[in-house]
């Protein structure tokens, strides 16, 4: 029997109008080798503003992550926002799975809508985007923000205890949900104070249907291409002023990930002396919803460089 009501499907109608109401339109992109990119763009372009894009994570949909965001920045950018391959309403045939392959088709995108510079914001899987995008187009890339995001884990990590699971596999089954349980499962990792605990079944279920039934092989294997044979001495080299956000007690991506990111800051390492790292206190891996106000203000900052974000490391 078919539900008469999703209250995940009505929150989908009102983000898109709250998207529409910040001055974005939807709009698709056929890249003409079998992939479509679906992409919120300005309605009209600001010549005097720089450009934005913001690159979302495993999860909820691109607007259920950056409805807020979009909201603090769109007033000072012409802010874009992607869906990327296997999410929303973007979708390939063709076999490429890397995150190397995601940022190509962004900068596509981009190229479509005649962005030639912009800042990146990759948020946790969108953040191994980002990294790659910013160094496959370093010319184009003017500032980088990594949040949550193990780009420089390595294979070996999984093995030696760094995560909460061993293998990519199981990853996958909690980052994938697809059952209430498992929904309650992935929301005790991704927050300090999980409020799936107090969620009624029937709810979690409907966020389920709407988010994480579609397309869930090729997530999977969106998940075995990062981590296979991952090593840290091949990470690429960007150079562009970059800001770290973590979580203190992010379980998905171990804030270990982000010191191990940070100790590159030298003049000679994979971080631009200009990289600064701040901690949200008391936040996990969905620190966007938990400490919004704390991400948003340092982010900003070092967007507009209106201020000096932080310290080289700073807590909030």
């Amino acid at each position: 029997m078919p539900k008469c009501f999703s209250f995940t499907a009505t929150q989908n109608r009102c983000l898109k109008s709250t998207f529409s109401s910040r001055g974005l339109r939807s709009t698709f992109t056929d890249l003409k080798d079998g992939t479509i990119m679906h992409c919120w763009v300005p309605k009209s372009k600001k010549p005097t503003r720089p450009d934005l894009v913001l690159i979302h994570g495993f999860g909820a949909n691109s607007m259920w992550q950056w409805s807020e965001t979009v909201r603090i920045l769109s007033r000072h950018f012409n802010v874009y926002v992607p869906d990327l391959l296997f999410f929303g309403d973007s979708y390939t045939t063709r076999p490429e799975r890397t995150e190397s392959f995601q940022a190509q088709c962004v900068k596509r995108v981009m190229e479509a809508n005649s962005v030639t510079k912009m800042s990146v914001v990759g948020l946790s899987y969108g953040g191994f985007v980002a990294y790659d995008f910013a160094a496959q187009f370093g010319d184009c890339v003017e500032k980088v923000v990594i949040c949550c995001a193990g780009v420089c884990l390595e294979e070996k990590d999984l093995k030696e205890g760094l995560f909460a699971v061993s293998s990519v596999e199981d990853a996958a089954n909690i980052l994938l949900p697809q059952t209430a349980e498992q929904m309650r499962e992935l929301m005790g990792y991704t927050f300090v104070k999980a409020p799936a605990k107090v969620l009624p079944s029937c709810l979690l279920t409907d966020f389920i249907d709407e988010m994480f039934t579609q397309y869930v092989e090729e997530k999977k294997e969106l998940l075995l291409a990062i981590a296979k044979d991952r090593k840290l001495s091949d990470l690429p080299k960007i150079t562009q002023p970059t800001l770290i956000v973590w979580g203190d007690q992010d379980k998905i991506f171990p804030l270990e990930l982000g010191h191990r990111l940070k100790r590159f800051i030298s003049p000679t390492g994979h971080l631009g002396e200009d990289a600064q790292m701040v901690v949200i206190k008391n936040a996990g891996h969905g620190f966007l919803y938990e400490k919004p106000k704390d991400f948003h203000k340092p982010l900003k900052a070092f967007l507009l460089g209106t201020t000096k974000t932080a310290a080289p490391q700073d807590q909030i």
